[in-house]
């Protein structure tokens, strides 16, 4: 199977230079839970063209600084885009902005939450997963980053994942098939400092930097993440080639 990645974002500046960008961190996420897959990577925020659906076997859409709700000449083509996918039935998974816009081309609604930054290691409740995936239910520990979630799921979505600060942190799209995440597997512990330090006081308040800071000591359930994406491709990657 070969996984197209949709880059919605570029890592901020200061940190380009020591860290993979987008795509590539998805590439290490799936590589390291043990997925062989072939990538290529179209970075859709640098505005180049989304491929013809007819070339596209699976979807896996990046984070992003940017909102779903943001004037940008890709936003909508990458919505109308999301639709197509998902009515011809390709397999696709969403992280951060990519659950966002999501849930947002199929009918939920994304925007600013009014809790405000969710930074550092988070627990979620992950239930009412598929049997496919072979997980029962537990709390997860995973790195988020976001101002923005998904505030209305679609109809159709199955809420998979859960806290009290992201009510709807996983979904579920059975007749996609799609799944998606707001929080951030692929980020590395290294990254996620590097992020929070430099961002102190310039974009994150002190002490929700310093409190994000202290939280990645907690484990990680990250890999867990990454070995879902990998059953979830490989379950559906016969499908995606006949389709």
């Amino acid at each position: 199977m070969k996984i197209t990645i949709l880059q919605t974002g570029l890592v901020p500046e200061p940190l380009r230079e020591a860290f993979p960008t987008y795509g590539e961190m998805m590439q290490i996420m799936l590589k390291q839970a043990g997925g062989e897959f072939d990538f290529r990577v179209i970075s859709v925020v640098e505005n180049e063209p989304l491929p013809p659906l007819d070339d596209v076997e699976a979807l896996l859409i990046t984070g992003s600084s940017h909102g779903v709700y943001d004037p940008l000449p890709w936003i909508d083509p990458l919505k109308t885009f999301i639709r197509a996918a998902y009515e011809q039935h390709i397999p696709m998974v969403g992280i951060c902005f990519g659950h966002q816009i999501m849930a947002e081309a199929l009918g939920g609604h994304a925007g600013k939450s009014e809790k405000g930054w969710g930074l550092g290691r988070h627990a979620y409740r992950l239930e009412n997963l598929p049997e496919i995936f072979g997980v029962e239910a537990q709390d997860v520990h995973i790195t988020a980053s976001h101002q923005d979630q998904v505030l209305s799921p679609p109809a159709q979505a199955e809420i998979i994942a859960r806290s009290d600060f992201t009510p709807n942190a996983g979904l579920f799209y059975p007749d996609g098939p799609a799944i998606s995440v707001q929080p951030h597997p692929e980020f590395s512990d290294s990254f996620s400092r590097t992020l929070f330090t430099k961002r102190k006081g310039v974009v994150f308040d002190p002490d929700d930097a310093d409190q994000a800071l202290a939280s990645l000591a907690d484990p990680s359930s990250s890999a867990l993440l990454g070995e879902l994406f990998v059953r979830f491709f490989r379950e559906n990657s016969s499908k995606s080639i006949q389709k």
